[in-house]
């Protein structure tokens, strides 16, 4: 295809559930984009993720100031909307694709830069391969970012790290709290943490427990049937000799035949089992088969969005990834995801890869079993090794009357050009 001369515009969006650091990535492609007037024109940003494309809903970032978007490093969720929404496929929907790329055309977009998880990585490969089909000339890099740590070979995701430091500091001081008031209340706790089909977040609680006796005593992974006579034997032999039991359990954990604890029978806007509802599942087995008084929690959208105890390595990853993006696209990369590489676990040291989208489009890497305990209720040495880099160190965000003080974007929208309306 004919590759245009001179600057041309980029578009940026988030997609599905947004992270703590987030915006720090889309901070790190809007700051690097704008050091190249000459290659990139206008950073346009999708207002609600993908669905701002579609519907030639445009903000343009350059209307935000450069502290606002210095301000994105240190500003939870997303700062332009996300969405839930996923393509399908070319030969289900071509009009889908077929409109993005006429909007891009309206727009002179020749860089697209798509921040989500494994669904993102996977739309972004599709829309890159149909550029190239039409003929049209466009840069798709795919940034990555899920909570739930499950992209494939980059090391870790940003918006893991913050998540895993939000869980093992509550369940840690969580922990304190039963055991101070076990003697004549609760006697076991139960903390639900996000994790479909992996169970990073869970092993991440594991990081509090550091001597025997520390809570959590137990995990549960999506990856290990629940063992229920295993469970509760665990659960009354921590009662017996701690006093109390504190447990983290991953919203995705499955009894032997394969289904969810907390299966709803719903589904989400990608097709996935809409979940929620695990930890008083655990509790009330807890209740009704020993008897103890219990108290359970669910970290839900709080651990997900809590920048104020923000890891600072994920922070720092957060933001390289997206500056990596617009250097990848400068150096004619196409459908390619920035990776983090760790080099060394003492000291932690890491650099930024490359991967193939096609690679990394709709697959999920998994706990490995190696990381969890034989029994299945913990983590081992390798799981503890391999996440406690993770959520080290503090980049606090600036307070101001005590509470943090974020930045809200103006989001100007851009002038539409095409006269057909688009309805998702």
């Amino acid at each position: 295809m004919k590759q245009p001369t001179g600057p041309r515009n980029a578009f940026y969006a988030q997609s599905g559930g947004v992270t703590a650091v987030i915006n720090a990535s889309a901070c790190g492609v809007i700051e690097t984009a704008r050091k190249h007037p000459r290659r990139i024109g206008k950073v346009y940003a999708g207002r609600n993720g993908i669905l701002g494309a579609l519907t030639e809903d445009l903000i343009d970032t350059g209307k935000e100031s450069a502290a606002d978007i210095r301000a994105l490093r240190h500003t939870p969720a997303g700062a332009f909307g996300s969405a839930r929404y996923k393509l399908k496929k070319y030969e289900d929907n071509p009009t889908q694709y077929e409109r993005l790329i006429e909007v891009f055309r309206a727009h002179d977009i020749g860089y697209f830069f798509y921040n989500g998880g494994g669904d993102s990585a996977d739309t972004c490969f599709k829309v890159s391969m149909l550029a190239e089909k039409l003929g049209y000339p466009l840069q798709a890099i795919h940034v990555p970012k899920t909570v739930d740590n499950d992209l494939p070979i980059t090391d870790c995701s940003p918006g893991f790290g913050s998540v895993a430091k939000y869980v093992a500091v509550s369940i840690r001081e969580a922990g304190f709290d039963v055991a101070s008031m076990a003697r004549t209340s609760t006697k076991v706790f139960v903390l639900e943490v996000m994790g479909r089909h992996a169970g990073w977040i869970a092993a991440a609680g594991g990081l509090a427990a550091q001597k025997a006796g520390d809570a959590p005593h137990i995990i549960l992974f999506p990856e290990i049937a629940f063992d229920e006579a295993a469970f509760l034997a665990r659960t009354e032999e921590c009662v017996k000799k701690y006093g109390y039991c504190a447990v983290v359990v991953s919203e995705g954990v499955r009894n032997k035949d394969g289904k969810f604890l907390a299966d709803a029978g719903t589904r989400d806007a990608f097709g996935h089992a809409q979940l929620g509802g695990v930890g008083p599942v655990v509790a009330q087995l807890v209740k009704d088969k020993l008897g103890y008084k219990y108290h359970w929690a669910v970290a839900d959208y709080l651990q997900r969005s809590a920048r104020h105890i923000a890891s600072k390595v994920d922070v720092e990853q957060a933001y390289a990834v997206g500056k990596a993006a617009v250097d990848l696209a400068l150096q004619g990369h196409n459908s390619v995801m920035p990776t983090i590489v760790r080099t060394s676990n003492r000291p932690y040291r890491w650099k930024i890869g490359m991967a193939s989208l096609d690679k990394v489009a709709n697959v999920e890497k998994m706990l490995p079993r190696d990381y969890i305990t034989p029994d299945g209720l913990h983590i081992t040495a390798k799981g503890r090794k391999y996440l406690a880099p993770l959520i080290q160190g503090e980049d606090y965000p600036p307070y101001e009357g005590g509470l943090p003080k974020y930045v809200v974007l103006k989001n100007k929208a851009v002038k539409k050009k095409l006269k057909n309306a688009f309805v998702v």
